[in-house]
């Protein structure tokens, strides 16, 4: 979680150091990178509740107890957040490809057209 492969993965991975980054779509990798930051954000909080849950628990305190409800309810939505940024990326996702699938066959379809024609073919 918290040990920052994540982000050495994505800064190499924007950085073009990947060696088959030539097929790389920017709009995916600026979708995927903006909803991995943001589930990153949720977990980052999420940890500091659930440490702060931990110490209330050891503390024994009634007060700090009462409190725990409240903090687990908050951990819980965020895993809900969490799920909807998920749902959000995968709908996004199939979005990207779609669009990039029928680009892809309306330029087949100009070339094929360019080369029964003897044209140029451009894109």
């Amino acid at each position: 979680m918290g040990d920052g492969s994540g982000e050495k993965t994505n800064r190499r991975l924007h950085e073009g150091k990947d060696d088959d980054d030539e097929g790389c779509d920017g709009e995916a990798w600026e979708t995927l990178n903006g909803c991995l930051a943001q589930v990153q954000s949720v977990l980052d909080q999420n940890r500091l509740l659930i440490q702060q849950v931990n110490e209330n628990h050891q503390s024994q305190i009634h007060d700090n107890m009462v409190k725990n409800v409240s903090l687990i309810q908050e951990i819980n939505a965020n895993i809900c957040k969490v799920i909807s940024v998920y749902s959000k990326l995968s709908a996004d996702f199939v979005d990207i490809v779609r669009r990039r699938r029928s680009e892809n066959e309306s330029n087949q379809k100009k070339k094929k057209d360019c080369v029964d024609l003897n044209l140029p073919a451009t894109q």
